[in-house]
C-alpha cells in the first residue's frame, strides 16, 4: 500500500489489561483501522477520521438519544474487554458526546463508588436512563452478564431511533410540499388576485361566478388574516388543554385506533415496542409478570396499556400470557408468543415478532407515502387550476366587453 493511500484514523483502544491506549493510524477505511487494532488483540472503543491538516477528530456534539447509545455500546466494549466497570464509567462520561449524560454518567460513577449497584445509581438519573434500562441492568448484574445486557440495550435503542427515523423521513417529503404548495396558494390569494381585483374593478361589468368567488376568498385572506391565526390559536389551546384531561386523550387515543389506516399501524408499532421490551427482558433473566408491568411502558396508546394492565392482572391470578393479551395485540402476535410459552423461547418468539412488525410498520408508511404524494399533487393542482381558470375567465370577459 502506498503511503499517500487511504487516510488518518485517530483511535483509542483497551488492552486486555483494562488500560487505554490511543493512537493515529494511516489506512484505506475505518474498518482497517478495526481489524488492525484486534489483531493487535486491542479492543477499539473509537475510531474516527482525523481532520485534515490537524490530525485531531472532527467531534460533534451528541443528541440526547444518539449519546445514550454511544455511551451503552461502549460500555459494552470495554465491559466485555474486562475493563473494570469504575474505569469504563469514567471513560464513557469523558467522551459521552453529550454534557448532560456526562454528567450524570460521573454522577453514576460517584453513586457505585460509594456503594450503591450500578442499576441503583442509574435509577438516580431518571432524564437518561428509563425504567427499562434499569432492569435490565439490575438483571445483568445478577447474572453476571452486564456486557452482554449492554449490548442488547444499545441494539435495542439503536433500532427503535432507526425506526423512528425512517418514519420521520417518509414523511418529510409529502410535508416539505404541502407547506410549499400552501405558501404560493397563500402567495396568490394575499398578494396577486387583490392587484388582479383592482384592475376588475376598474373595468365593471358582471364577474363569472368563479372569478366572484375567487375574489371572496382573497378577501377573507387579506382582510380577516389576523381572525384566522387567533381562531387557530385558540383551537390549539383548547385541543391541548383537552388532551390533558384523561376522559379526552383516552378518547381520542381509542378514535385513532380505529382510524382506517392510522389504527392500524400505531397498534403495530406499539405492538412492536411492547413485544421488543419483553423479549429482552425475559431474555436478561427478568420473571414474566414483572417484564410485562416493564413492556406496558412501551406502548404508545392508552387503550393498549389498559389492555396489558388487564393481561398483567389476568397472569398474576394464573392465566397464560398468550390469551391474556389475545384483545389487545394483534392475532399474530399472540399466537408467537403462545408458541414461545409452549416452546420455552418466548424471548426469541417476541423479538421475531419485533422484527416482522418494525418491517410491517415500514411498509405501511412507503404505502402511505405513496398514495399521499398523488393526493396532494391532485389537491394542489386543483386549487392552483381553479384560480387560473377563474382569472382567465374575467380577463375574456373584460376582452369581449371592450370589443
Amino acid at each position: 500500500m502506498s503511503a499517500s493511500a487511504g487516510g488518518q484514523f485517530r483511535y483509542r483502544a483497551a488492552t486486555a489489561e483494562g488500560r487505554f491506549v490511543e493512537g493515529v493510524m494511516r489506512a484505506p477505511s475505518r474498518q482497517s483501522v478495526v481489524d488492525g487494532l484486534r489483531r493487535q488483540h486491542l479492543v477499539p472503543v473509537e475510531v474516527d477520521e482525523a481532520t485534515a491538516g490537524s490530525g485531531q477528530v472532527a467531534v460533534g456534539r451528541l443528541g440526547r438519544r444518539a449519546a445514550i447509545v454511544l455511551w451503552a455500546r461502549n460500555a459494552a466494549t470495554l465491559l466485555g474487554a474486562g475493563v473494570p466497570l469504575d474505569r469504563a464509567l469514567a471513560f464513557t462520561a469523558q467522551h459521552a458526546g453529550h454534557e448532560g449524560l456526562a454528567a450524570a454518567v460521573r454522577e453514576v460513577r460517584k453513586s457505585v463508588q460509594g456503594g450503591a449497584t450500578l442499576a441503583d445509581a442509574l435509577a438516580r438519573q431518571p432524564g437518561y436512563f428509563d425504567p427499562l434500562f434499569v432492569v435490565m441492568v439490575s438483571a445483568g448484574e445478577s447474572s453476571g452478564a452486564l456486557d452482554v445486557v449492554f449490548a442488547q440495550l444499545s441494539q435495542q435503542l439503536e433500532e427503535g431511533a432507526e425506526l423512528g427515523s425512517q418514519v420521520r423521513s417518509t414523511l418529510l417529503y409529502p410535508a416539505i410540499m404541502a407547506v410549499v404548495a400552501a405558501i404560493g396558494i397563500g402567495v396568490l390569494l394575499g398578494f396577486v388576485i387583490p392587484r388582479f381585483a383592482t384592475v376588475l374593478a376598474d373595468m365593471g361589468g358582471q364577474l363569472p361566478f368563479s372569478t366572484r368567488l375567487l375574489l371572496a376568498t382573497s378577501h377573507l385572506v387579506t382582510r380577516w388574516w389576523w381572525l384566522w391565526l387567533v381562531l387557530a390559536g385558540v383551537g390549539a389551546t383548547a385541543a391541548a388543554r383537552a388532551l390533558r384531561q384523561p376522559g379526552v386523550r383516552r378518547w381520542w387515543h381509542a378514535t385513532r385506533l380505529r382510524l382506517p389506516l392510522v389504527g392500524e399501524v400505531e397498534r403495530k408499532y406499539s405492538t412492536a415496542r411492547v413485544a421488543r421490551t419483553f423479549g429482552l427482558l425475559i431474555r436478561s433473566g427478568v420473571a414474566a409478570l414483572p417484564a410485562l408491568r416493564i413492556a406496558r411502558a412501551s406502548a404508545t396508546n392508552l387503550v393498549l396499556r389498559e389492555g396489558i394492565d388487564h393481561a398483567v392482572a389476568a397472569v398474576a391470578e394464573g392465566s397464560a400470557l398468550a390469551p391474556a393479551l389475545a384483545e389487545t395485540l394483534p392475532p399474530l402476535a399472540v399466537q408467537m408468543m403462545a408458541v414461545g410459552e409452549e416452546s420455552g423461547r418466548l424471548d426469541d418468539l417476541c423479538l421475531r415478532v419485533a422484527d416482522s412488525y418494525d418491517g410491517e410498520v415500514r411498509r405501511a408508511m412507503r404505502t402511505a407515502v405513496t398514495l399521499i404524494e398523488p393526493a396532494l399533487i391532485l389537491t394542489f393542482g386543483t386549487l392552483v387550476g381553479f384560480i387560473a381558470l377563474a382569472m382567465l375567465q374575467a380577463i375574456y370577459g373584460i376582452d369581449l366587453r371592450s370589443s
